[in-house]
């Protein structure tokens, strides 16, 4: 799907100032509220847009710890694993990966005493191999999206 300069224009608004009216955006960028609306609408149909709401942050919700726990799995039970992987409340994001394993994992605990009970329920899933996990000591680049939504706006622009 084409994300044009119009596009990145609205998608940069939405993500500034999330709590803002449609009828404000489309006065904030100059263009009619049904075309605003009908751009939104295209970008969530094409899943540019997934979603909407508040981002929460594990540590305020006593969850400072952050780990990524890569698990290595027996072939053929990728599928079961993944699904499994839901069930445990700590795993914020699970990605198939090439390299080092097969599953990468994000968690979030109490501690570290609570994260040793999260790996240790994650080794006893049938059909996990082993686990290797890594701490996050500080974040360094917060979960963004805007210079990406930025630069496909630039390269829109520059291809007419």
């Amino acid at each position: 799907m084409a994300v044009d300069e119009l596009d990145t224009r609205i998608l940069r608004l939405l993500m500034e100032q999330p709590r803002t009216s449609v009828r404000e955006y489309a006065r904030i960028l100059g263009i009619a509220r049904g075309t605003l609306q009908a751009r939104i609408d295209r970008l969530e149909r094409d899943g540019v847009i997934t979603g909407t709401g508040p981002f929460l942050s594990p540590g305020a919700l006593g969850h400072p710890v952050l780990a990524f726990v890569h698990i290595e799995v027996t072939q053929g039970h990728l599928d079961e694993v993944g699904d499994a992987l839901a069930a445990v409340p700590e795993i914020i994001e699970a990605f198939s990966i090439t390299g080092g394993g097969d599953l990468l994992t994000r968690v979030a605990a109490r501690d570290n005493g609570h994260l040793e009970d999260v790996i240790q329920q994650l080794i006893n899933l049938p059909g996990v191999v082993r686990t290797r996990t890594e701490m996050a000591l500080r974040e360094r680049v917060a979960y963004r999206l805007l210079p990406l939504v930025e630069s496909v706006g630039r390269s829109a622009g520059a291809q007419r």
